[in-house]
């Protein structure tokens, strides 16, 4: 997926574990081998093509196509699998693959687990008794700064993603020109229970500017924001100073 993916267990048989990470990797592995826009054999790239139809490509195709029509719905079209007319759903495929590689580990009877996919953290559990995870925010104005720490005290799943252009540039879409957004931004961070929606919601807010983002943002369920705009300017949810430690 072109990023780097890093895994933090805590707890659980060693063996159990072992073999929920290695099952883990190998469907992260798999995901970039089905979804990536890189390859022209894999089945998405196929899929574009008319090469493929959705019911000739692995049941995770059609699952992922299906929450990419949801987050569309939901964000009034500023969210899209769809890049430049084409069929590209990596804008979701990301946080839906880290969201579920972290399940699995978990499932292996771990007390806590944490994956990092490019700076998007998906955690289950506690890294230690009475120990929530905690989650630094890069500044995207000052390299090697934290803008925040959200941490996961009180609640057993937390995700954290964060679109803008401080480590790739200018790389978001307004779907509705297809041309680079222009926004008041440099930075979105969304916090939610689940990754998969915690990174669409992340990119919207972006396209969408601070303005109309922010407002859209405190009207999502479960859902805290820091937005940080090419001004310094620093906007958030109402909500966020709980998740803030």
């Amino acid at each position: 997926m072109g990023t780097v993916f890093s895994f933090d267990v805590r707890g659980g048989e060693p063996d159990a574990v072992r073999a929920a990470l290695d099952e883990a990797v190998a469907g992260l592995h798999r995901v970039d081998e089905v979804f990536s826009t890189y390859r022209e054999d894999s089945q998405v790239s196929r899929l574009a093509r008319g090469e493929l139809a959705v019911a000739d490509c692995d049941p995770e195709v059609a699952e992922v196509l299906e929450l990419g029509a949801e987050a569309e719905r939901l964000s009034e079209g500023w969210f899209s699998t769809a890049y430049r007319g084409r069929l590209d759903p990596t804008g979701i495929v990301k946080g839906w693959a880290a969201e579920r590689a972290a399940l699995r580990i978990a499932a292996a009877g771990v007390s806590g687990v944490s994956v990092n996919g490019g700076g998007d953290v998906q955690m289950f559990g506690v890294p230690e008794p009475h120990r929530p995870w905690r989650v630094g925010v890069a500044d995207p104005l000052r390299p090697g700064g934290l803008a925040a720490v959200v941490s996961a005290a009180g609640v057993d799943r937390l995700a954290v993603a964060t679109s803008g252009t401080a480590e790739r540039g200018a790389h978001i879409v307004d779907p509705r020109t297809g041309r680079t957004a222009v926004t008041d931004l440099v930075a979105v961070t969304v916090i939610a229970p689940r990754l998969t929606w915690a990174d669409c919601w992340a990119t919207a807010a972006f396209a969408m500017g601070s303005r109309a983002g922010l407002a859209w943002l405190e009207s999502l369920p479960d859902v805290e924001a820091l937005l940080i705009t090419a001004g310094d300017e620093v906007r958030c949810t109402e909500g966020l100073a709980a998740r803030l430690g």
